[in-house]
């Protein structure tokens, strides 16, 4: 069997598109050919910036032959139907065979297609994915018609085995497939020829081309570390730039420089974001001090003076973008000692969303927010507040300007700075965090504070507007938000009510206070002869009053005149609804991956206090621990078979047994014992679920395993005594009743 080979050769491809590039070329390659009938035994795709080279071993020599019965319509069938079956199956009316069946006599079409040389389908094949080829830019060049992400200069095409190469004959565009490639542009230009994907590397080796991004970004990083740790340094890690490296050099040349002495008191990440995004720098850091001393840079060619001349070109325009970097920060910093007040008045100028106001109105929201959460999480009210009010003050200084990525981490420095304390500052560049499922959560009361207003502020705020995340789109990073909630929460052990509907003494209902502030914002929309009781309403909310559902309605009803209807559907139906069913499902998907299944969550979510998070997974986690036991998972067993007797005897009878089990009407000693084992299991599950110790009720329910058992095996539950058989249909309402007190049991599987 030949292996192959393909090398489409062109000018530099952008590194961030390579590894993508490759796996394309791969695919559609390795497709179009098993699509044809020629199969292989293992496939490889490889990139540089001139190169996407890809190899196919154990590629069959040709395709097999195929037949094919095909059955075409009754052999009376009108002429214009058998003309059309014949021009669809390539064949002629003397070709077909015609077959009696049930149905009368049928024509039948036999299509026999003769193998195909491996050379002719892989050149068809190849010229498809090239025309075709899926670049998120491309580009057209001289006269022709084909687009390429850049120049198409060559196309090696050979297929190898222990007789010899073929070049596979294709051409696309006047370029014609050959055997040849070239070296590296600089050190080794000239052309060679290769017989395989052995000779192939081994010869790009030799013309200063390493082939495979994983090996040059391995060389890459060794070479570095080392050098570092030759001057007692060490490279600060950064793996999306080490790839991004790789994918700009064929023959990988390390240098280290130095930074010189006017910016090394730049703050560290300050020099490592500048020479990152401008330069492609990896940052060299004193681990003494740890300040940013050096720099390495990774050259695509050797040079007789080992470097010097590429090194000290980088570091004069290195210079030139730390001195702009340095009058950034010198500038940032005098605004911020006489206090940050301008860079909080122009955030009145700068629109958050045209639907939610300037970051201004969002800064008041938030600092409102964190003002009510922060004794519920043990943070200092004052400091809450300002430092909700400071967090997005960098958002108008020059260096975030320049390097977005850089805001909160700017504000920590401005605001210490300022003179405002620790934690505050700290607040800063924490509240955007959790950022992802790997991202560290805040763990200091005013950064957590901060943190969950900013994030409930956003779901809240765009809930309400109706710009919700749909399918797989999420423009706004709303789920991130959510998630971000979840762990903030949880890894804080929060308790916090999120929900108006199970609103809890001294506990804040922030999802529906942020709708209320959205509201309470824009209340010269309202009509004048309800503005009154709008206003009245609203402070009873912000006051933390118990608010009923009808009482929503009816001020829902005197609304419907305004403007404000849309938001004001959204704070009855999102914020008590809506919202609260998305940040479940976020919490599944957290809590699926540490091991707890999709239905023991939902089983919890329909308990009530479902939206005090740390409550709900308490409950799940207890719940989930019982099921993995022996007796935990015959309990459910024995609940669906109590429950499935029940509904069906209360479904024919057409009354509720659910009050009146005696014992006195106990006619085995299994029913006895099933009588005081619900006795004593209701004695520990109902203080354990007062005290929501749900670990110890879910224990005493998994110990009516047994008992539960028994009394299955022992008992007939349609007696022929009627008194009899509704003392036990109660019993077992009684087993239900108390299994779906801890847990809506009905929801587990199995």
């Amino acid at each position: 069997m030949p292996d192959l080979l393909i090398e489409l050769f062109s000018e530099e491809i952008p590194a961030r598109m390579q590894r993508r590039a490759a796996d394309d070329l791969k695919k559609f390659v390795t497709d179009g050919m098993v699509e044809a009938g020629l199969t292989y035994a293992w496939a490889g795709a490889f990139s540089t910036p001139r190169r996407l080279t890809l190899t196919v071993e154990g590629v069959l020599a040709a395709s097999p032959a195929t037949v094919e019965e095909r059955k075409g319509p009754r052999a009376d069938a009108p002429k214009t139907a058998i003309e059309g079956f014949l021009r669809g199956a390539g064949l002629t009316r003397d070709q077909l065979e015609e077959r009696e069946t049930p149905k009368g006599a049928v024509l039948f079409a036999r299509i026999e297609k003769a193998g195909r040389p491996a050379a002719e389908i892989i050149g068809e094949v190849l010229e498809k994915t090239i025309r075709s080829f899926p670049w998120p830019k491309s580009m057209r060049w001289g006269a022709g018609s084909l687009r390429w992400v850049r120049p198409l200069h060559s196309i090696l095409c050979i297929l190898s085995d222990e007789a010899g190469t073929e070049v596979v004959p294709l051409e696309v565009d006047g370029i014609t497939a050959g055997d040849t490639t070239a070296g590296h542009r600089f050190m080794a230009p000239d052309r060679f020829s290769v017989v395989n994907f052995e000779d192939y590397t081994a010869k790009l080796k030799r013309a200063y081309v390493v082939l495979d991004p994983e090996e040059r970004a391995e060389a890459i990083w060794h070479d570095a570390t080392n050098m570092a740790f030759a001057s007692g340094l060490e490279v600060v890690e950064d793996k999306g730039l080490l790839a991004e490296v790789a994918g700009l050099v064929e023959w990988p040349v390390v240098l280290m420089g130095r930074i010189a002495d006017d910016f090394l008191e730049l703050p560290p990440e300050v020099l490592q974001t500048s020479m990152k995004e401008h330069q492609k720098f990896f940052s060299v850091r004193n681990p003494k001090t740890g300040r940013i001393e050096r720099f390495i840079t990774v050259a695509n060619r050797e040079t007789a003076d080992n470097g010097a001349t590429i090194l000290a070109g980088n570091e004069k325009v290195l210079s030139a973008r730390l001195a702009d970097a340095k009058f950034f920060w010198e500038n940032d910093l005098r605004v911020a000692r006489a206090g940050m007040e301008p860079w909080l008045e122009q955030l009145k100028h700068v629109t958050f969303h045209a639907k939610l106001g300037t970051q201004a109105e969002r800064i008041d929201r938030i600092a409102a927010l964190a003002r009510e959460l922060a004794p519920v999480v043990g943070a200092d009210a004052d400091q809450a507040e300002r430092a909700a009010r400071l967090a997005k003050a960098d958002l108008s200084s020059e260096m975030v300007y320049e390097f977005p990525e850089l805001q909160g981490l700017m504000g920590r420095y401005y605001i210490e700075a300022s003179g405002e304390g620790a934690a505050i500052a700290a607040a800063a560049e924490e509240h955007y965090s959790p950022l992802g499922p790997s991202d560290e959560v805040p763990t200091a009361p005013v950064s957590v504070v901060v943190a969950l207003a900013d994030k409930i502020d956003t779901l809240t705020g765009f809930w309400a507007i109706d710009e919700k995340p749909t399918g797989s789109k999420d423009p706004f990073a709303l789920r991130r938000a959510a998630l971000g909630v979840i762990r903030l929460v949880l890894e804080n052990d929060i308790r916090l009510s999120l929900q108006n509907k199970y609103q809890r003494s001294g506990k804040l209902r922030p999802f529906f206070a942020a709708f209320v502030k959205h509201v309470s914002d824009h209340l010269d929309q309202v009509a004048a002869q309800n503005r009154e009781n709008v206003s009245s309403f609203l402070a009873d909310l912000q006051a933390g009053h118990q608010v009923s559902d009808p009482q929503i309605s009816a001020l829902v009803d005197s609304m419907k005149s305004t403007t404000l209807m849309p938001e004001w559907r959204a704070v009855v139906a999102s914020a008590t609804i809506d919202l609260l069913s998305f940040l479940h499902d976020r919490l599944k998907v957290y809590l699926r991956d540490q091991g707890i299944r999709h239905d023991i969550i939902d089983a919890c979510i329909a308990m009530e206090g479902n939206d005090d998070l740390t409550l709900l997974v308490k409950r799940a986690r207890a719940l989930s621990d019982v099921l993995k036991t022996e007796d935990g998972e015959n309990l459910i067993q024995g609940f669906k078979r109590a429950n499935n007797i029940l509904t069906q005897a209360q479904e024919a009878d057409g009354v509720e047994y659910s009050y009146g089990a005696d014992p006195k009407f106990a006619e085995t000693k299994e029913e006895r014992a099933l009588f005081e084992a619900l006795d004593q299991a209701e004695a520990q599950i109902a203080p354990a679920m007062e005290k929501q110790d749900f670990a110890t009720a879910m224990a005493a329910l998994a110990a009516l395993r047994a008992p539960i058992d028994a009394f299955f095996e022992a008992v007939k539950i349609n007696a022929d005594n009627a008194t009899v058989r509704r003392n036990r249909l109660n019993l077992l309402s009684r087993i239900t009743t108390l299994c779906t007190s801890v847990a809506d049991l009905t929801r587990i599987e199995g």
